[in-house]
Formats: structure tokens, C-alpha cells, sequence
């Protein structure tokens, strides 16, 4: 009986047809940087900006399975059980099963994060176990699982983190596990569908990104997995995607026991000028799910619009409640596989006030520049970038309305933390990276330094809201300039106002790719962390971690 469903179904999407299979790439780009460079390249027209990726895009571009082969280690044993053991192992997924001329394609592979170090203070360690499940079914038809359960104690400063969010940086709800540690579970997934060849769709539960850079002011996979709709068209030199989302706010408890919800609407509007120049185009939109009585009020059908800007316009003009954001994107490669990228994001702005310099409240966006280059100075497997954040005070944080909760329900956040910079806003930063590999052999480091204004929490238990924490009320700002001068409080929130907090990071981290097809990889990765807030103690911190891990996704412990 099981046969013959499974032959319906296989038969029913096989009816469909298209030229490549629709499995999309991880977000984590560490393992990918010579996919990456073939994408960033000045010989063809690819929309680099909206992640992730899907293998459709580099189908006439290169061929994604000589990249994995490139240093495929030659198994020779004559036993058919240990050369298939092997080369799981060191070459292949680890179970496999491949119909004739790729009428499907099943896989399952094991997801672990074996570790163990030091912060100074404690002893650190991970122990994840876990799955992934992905296939092919036809040439359009794609689908993908994975599930982690973890147990870690980390380092003191995350462990600080993690007690006032509640939840596991861009990984879910901590739960206490003896004494220091934390118990912790997530997943993903998403079936992936291309009915004609200009249409892909995705529907699933993880995260995305929008940009060219390390950071993003749009929409960064810094936050908790959440569910989503993806569609993306292709056309011409045109790719234009609507993305539908539901976000969840963990800090706040409805009436009827559930943690509050609401929708976030994004379009994504990408033009390929020519092969060297893209410029993108951004709106998002943010709704709650409940009115200001905590009451679900539902789904505006509104919402599903897929024209960009239309909705943010009704914002602007005053005759939509919800939180809209506006921005675009550009990104010139020069030479080869150098390329300049930038962001604006705005939030709100008040043409007059923005120009007469007095600090406005309301003048909330966000910018980002950078320069990245693959193969540098023609040295294979060379990465270098240098990258620049700016977010202003205030930026994508809301206001409650009316709710009397605090908190800006229509913020731009999910889960607790913030969408698109994990600092937040009031705050600039600048990251460095560099990474060089040979063969299967991976060095990297990384350097994040910056500042912010951090707000401050008062002995009676209230905040003074200088614009960092994005789920504050932005209109319960304090009032910085003498009352008579400025009764609204309106003025004086310059960049970094609030506790200015200096942190830079440097990390090093060597790394051996076991197997690239899980990107399996035995690691040593050695962390310095300066941390100086002005009035508090300083914190210096020297992290060591050595261990074992598969990296499809990244974790930012930059903060």
C-alpha cells in the first residue's frame, strides 16, 4: 500500500517539468566561498542579494557537484560496505539513494556539534545531535528537514544573554539544564517548487537573508527559525520575491495564554543593470495579530499584495497603523570578483529635521558599505572583507498603541531579537574578515569592532530607552535637552546617546572540511572579547573551543 502511494505522488510531480533540482544552499557561506565567488562574478547576470539560494540559480553557470568532487579523497577498497562506509564519511551523503537519470534523489546525514573549551571562568562545552533529511523528487520538486537537540554551557557573556532574552542567540527558547547549562531544540524545513521555469516557490519554517554583506539592515538570519512563504519570479534581468512571514514576540503573553504573534510582509525587487551592476529595491511591513486589548483580530487579507511599495505608501500617508520599512540595495563587482555592496533602510524620516541636525527622534534609518573580494590579489581560495553598519537610534523599534505592555508591538523583531543588526540600533560598527583555504583545509578570522548607546536600567526597575533595544516603545524615549527648550523630548538623540558601550572581537578559527557534502569539520577556534561600557567594569575575555561539527547554518556570538 505505502508503494503505491509513494508511486502516485512521485508520478503527480514528475507531470511537472524543469531543468534543474530546486535544493537550496546554506546560509552559512563558510564552506562556500568558491560557489560564492562563481555567483559574484562579472561573466553573467545573477541576483546575489536574496538568500538563500537555490541550486536552479547556478545551472548554467557551474557545475555544483565538481565543486564537492574537487578534492574528493580516492577510497580503494574492494569491499562494497566499506568503500560505500568511507566515502560517506569523507565524500558523500551519509545514506543515499538516487533513481535512474535523477528521477529522485533521497538523503539523510548526520548533524552534530561535538565541543569543548574555556572562557577563564567555566568550562564550555556543546553536545548537539541531529538530522537532515533532503531530497528530489522530478527536476522541480525539492524538500528539506533537519532537527538539532542540544545541550551546551557557554561562555559567561552569551550565558548573561540568554538569562535576559530567554531564548538561545538565533536558535529558540533556553530552557535550564543543571546548573549552567541550557537545553535547547530547533529545526527546519521547507518543500521547494518550480511549476514554470520563472516561478519558484518555497514554503517552509527557517530563515533568510537580504544583501551582500556579513550584516544586513534588512533582513539578516541573525533571529529564530519562523514559518514562511517565499515566491520568486525571474524574468529579463528582473528577480522579484514576495516573502510572507509570521513572527512571534516572546515577552509578551496574551489573554488567552499565547505568546503574541504578528505578520510581516517583505517584497524584494532585484535589477540587473548589466553583469557588474545590481540595484534591489525593499519594502517590509509589519502587522501585529492582536488589537490593543490583546484580541486577535486575524489575517488582513491586504496583506497578500504582491506589488512592492503599496502598503508601506498607505503607511506614509497616514492610513495604515502597521510598522513599514523602505530600502534599496546596490552591489558593482570590479575586476573579476571584487565587489562593492551597500544598504539604506528607513524607517522614519522628517526631511526638514533630518537636514537641521538637532538630533531628531523620529529620523530612524540605517546604512551599510562594504567591499568584499573572492580569489584576492589571484590567489585561489583568498576571501577578504571590509564592512561598515550604521543604525540610528530608535531604528526598527515601534510603538504599543495603547496596550499599556510596553513594548513596540510592531517592531522588527522575531523571537526576542532583532531582524536585521543582532546589536540592534544606535550603534556603528566595522567587520573585517579574512579567509584562506587549501584543499580541504580552512583558515579564518574575523574582527568586529564598534560602539553603541546603550540604554540604561534604573534601580527602580525602569529603562531609559536611548534607542538601542529594538523592543522598547520608541515614543517612551527619554527627554535629553532641558524641558522649557524641548518639552517633547524630540531632540538630542544624536548616535551613541545613552551608555556608550565599546566591543571589539577578534576571531581565529582553523578548520579541516571532513566531509563537504554535510560540511563536516573538525575545528580549533580561539576568541578575544573587549567589552567597555561607560561607568561599568570592563570585561575582557579569552574563549578557546576545539571540536567537532557540521556548519549549515551560522550562530552570531558577535554581541
Amino acid at each position: 500500500m505505502k508503494n503505491k502511494i509513494f508511486s502516485v505522488i512521485f508520478l503527480f510531480l514528475a507531470c511537472f517539468t524543469a531543468k534543474a533540482q530546486e535544493l537550496h544552499i546554506p546560509l552559512n557561506d563558510d564552506y562556500e566561498m568558491e560557489l560564492s565567488a562563481a555567483a559574484y562574478s562579472s561573466g553573467h547576470i545573477f541576483h546575489t542579494a536574496m538568500h538563500a539560494w537555490s541550486e536552479y540559480q547556478f545551472k548554467d553557470i557551474i557545475d555544483l557537484d565538481s565543486i564537492d568532487n574537487q578534492y574528493r579523497f580516492n577510497v580503494t577498497t574492494k569491499n562494497r560496505f566499506w568503500n560505500y562506509f568511507w566515502n560517506s564519511c569523507l565524500n558523500d551523503d551519509f545514506l543515499r539513494v538516487r533513481g535512474e537519470d535523477d528521477e529522485f534523489y533521497i538523503a539523510a546525514n548526520p548533524l552534530v556539534d561535538f565541543e569543548v573549551g574555556g572562557d577563564g571562568t567555566r568550562t564550555t562545552w556543546v553536545n548537539t545531535r541531529g538530522i537532515e533529511v533532503k531530497g528530489t523528487i522530478g527536476k522541480n520538486f525539492a524538500f528539506y528537514s533537519n532537527v538539532h537537540e542540544n545541550q551546551a554551557v557557554f561562555p559567561e557573556y552569551i550565558t548573561n544573554y540568554i538569562h535576559d532574552k530567554k531564548v538561545i542567540p538565533g536558535q529558540g527558547l533556553a530552557k535550564t539544564f543543571k546548573e549552567t547549562g541550557f537545553d535547547y531544540t530547533n529545526s527546519q524545513a521547507y518543500i521547494a517548487f518550480r511549476p514554470v521555469k520563472w516561478l519558484d516557490t518555497a514554503l517552509g519554517y527557517g530563515k533568510n537573508f537580504i544583501g551582500d554583506g556579513y550584516r544586513s539592515m534588512m533582513l539578516s538570519d541573525n533571529a529564530f527559525s519562523y514559518p514562511y512563504l517565499r515566491l520568486t519570479a525571474d524574468f529579463w534581468r528582473v528577480q522579484y520575491t514576495c516573502l510572507y512571514t509570521q513572527m512571534t514576540d516572546r515577552n509578551r503573553i496574551l489573554a488567552d495564554n499565547t505568546y503574541a504573534r504578528k505578520f510581516t510582509l517583505i517584497h524584494y525587487l532585484d535589477v540587473a543593470v548589466s553583469k557588474r551592476v545590481n540595484i534591489g529595491f525593499f519594502d517590509a511591513l509589519v502587522a501585529k495579530n492582536q488589537d490593543s486589548l490583546g484580541m486577535r483580530r486575524g489575517f488582513d487579507f491586504q496583506y497578500i499584495n504582491p506589488i512592492i511599495f503599496l502598503r508601506p505608501t498607505e503607511y506614509y500617508t497616514g492610513t495604515s497603523p502597521d510598522n513599514s520599512l523602505l530600502g534599496v540595495t546596490a552591489s558593482v563587482i570590479v575586476g573579476r570578483h571584487t565587489t562593492l555592496y551597500g544598504q539604506f533602510v528607513l524607517d522614519e524620516m522628517t526631511f526638514k529635521e533630518f537636514v537641521g541636525g538637532k538630533g531628531y527622534s523620529g529620523n530612524k534609518q540605517s546604512y551599510q558599505l562594504g567591499v568584499k573580494s573572492y580569489n584576492c590579489f589571484n590567489i585561489n581560495g583568498l576571501f577578504l572583507q571590509l564592512e561598515g553598519n550604521i543604525v540610528m537610534p530608535y531604528m526598527y523599534s515601534h510603538t504599543s498603541q495603547g496596550s499599556g505592555c510596553g513594548v513596540g508591538e510592531d517592531n522588527y523583531a522575531h523571537y526576542n531579537e532583532p531582524l536585521a543588526h543582532p546589536w540592534g540600533a544606535n550603534l556603528w560598527e566595522c567587520v573585517g574578515r579574512a579567509q584562506y583555504n587549501w584543499k580541504r583545509l580552512y583558515l579564518q578570522y574575523k574582527i568586529n569592532f564598534g560602539q553603541y548607546g546603550d540604554d540604561i536600567k534604573n534601580a527602580d526597575g525602569t529603562i531609559d530607552n536611548y534607542g538601542h533595544d529594538v523592543y522598547l516603545d520608541y515614543q517612551n524615549h527619554v527627554h535629553i535637552l532641558d524641558p522649557e527648550e524641548d518639552p517633547r523630548g524630540i531632540y538630542g538623540h544624536y548616535l551613541l546617546t545613552g551608555r556608550k558601550t565599546t566591543l571589539v572581537m577578534n576571531d581565529f578559527t582553523v578548520s579541516y572540511l571532513i566531509n563537504p557534502k554535510y560540511n563536516l569539520n573538525a575545528f580549533v577556534e580561539l576568541t578575544q572579547r573587549h567589552l567597555a561600557a561607560e561607568g561599568l567594569e570592563t570585561h575582557d575575555d579569552f574563549i578557546f573551543s576545539v571540536g567537532l561539527r557540521t556548519s549549515i547554518g551560522r550562530k552570531y556570538y558577535d554581541f
